[in-house]
């Protein structure tokens, strides 16, 4: 039993299949395997962590934005060279989760050295909800049951974190934002799970 809502990551991979089917397949005739690209993305993410926790913000946002492209691009390479083992959804999943985690962190951090506890909590708080997100749908794949209920899918979240590094004066509103909505996005996928995982 599945559910389609069109999300925001729906209509990314429409707009770009075509493009990335053809950068996949030109990446994988350079021998470029995807789980080289799935752990460049990590690594891209962990550079603009630094000066997020440093307060440079739109320069945090900039980095996440280069490195935007990697998170479709390894399964392009994947499909491109007709990859049957799942490994490499395990890698690109686990490696997001420590993406969001990452993050969060460097913006904590930020907070935390300024003495700015409850903007600190935050940040944990929309951390915390960004995980639980992630963790239903895995669980609830498990069973065969698809979940994309809820307005704080990973493309959605990282479109308001991208927005409130690179305004200002967004920063808070978009924090507070995350915190609550991640954690209502995860109450409705669990509360989804309820009603159809047994039906």
């Amino acid at each position: 039993m599945s559910t389609h809502p069109i999300t925001l990551t729906d209509r990314v991979r429409a707009l770009t299949s075509r493009f990335m089917q053809r950068a996949g397949a030109f990446l994988h005739r350079l021998g470029i395997h995807p789980d080289v690209i799935t752990i460049a993305g990590l690594v891209v993410v962990v550079i603009a962590a630094v000066p997020i926790a440093q307060g440079d913000h739109p320069l945090g946002a900039l980095l996440l934005v280069l490195g935007l492209p990697l998170d479709a691009l390894d399964g392009a390479v994947a499909r491109a060279m007709e990859r049957k083992d799942r490994f490499g959804g395990v890698l690109d999943s686990t490696l997001d989760r420590y993406a969001d985690g990452i993050i969060f962190a460097a913006l904590a951090y930020f907070f935390a050295v300024r003495d700015e506890y409850v903007y600190f909590l935050l940040a944990l708080a929309a951390l915390n909800g960004s995980f639980v997100v992630s963790y239903v749908r895995a669980r609830a794949g498990e069973a065969d049951l698809s979940v994309k209920v809820g307005l704080f899918s990973r493309m959605e979240r990282l479109a308001v974190l991208l927005i409130m590094f690179l305004i200002p004066g967004l920063l808070i509103p978009g924090l507070i934002l995350l915190a609550v909505g991640t954690n209502i996005s995860a109450v409705q996928r669990l509360w989804y799970v309820r009603r159809h995982l047994d039906r």
